[in-house]
């Protein structure tokens, strides 16, 4: 199990995270139509490097529940 400082510094980044999609989904509201496709490639990558986060927890035997996953 994972020390508790180290849960909460993974939880500090989750919710970096998690607020930089937020905000990028609010900006894409509003965006011009040429700042679409750069938002969407943000939000892509940012999704993507939760995913990678989500199977490395599980390659190593973590349970994702404990570190917000």
């Amino acid at each position: 199990m994972p020390s508790e400082q180290f849960v909460e510094f993974f939880h500090d980044i989750l919710i970096s995270l998690h607020e930089n999609i937020r905000d990028l989904q609010g900006k894409k509201a509003f965006a011009d139509p040429e700042e679409q496709d750069y938002l969407d490639g943000r939000l892509f990558s940012y999704h993507e490097v939760l995913e990678i986060m989500k199977e490395s927890a599980q390659a190593f035997d973590i349970n994702r529940q404990e570190l917000g996953l």
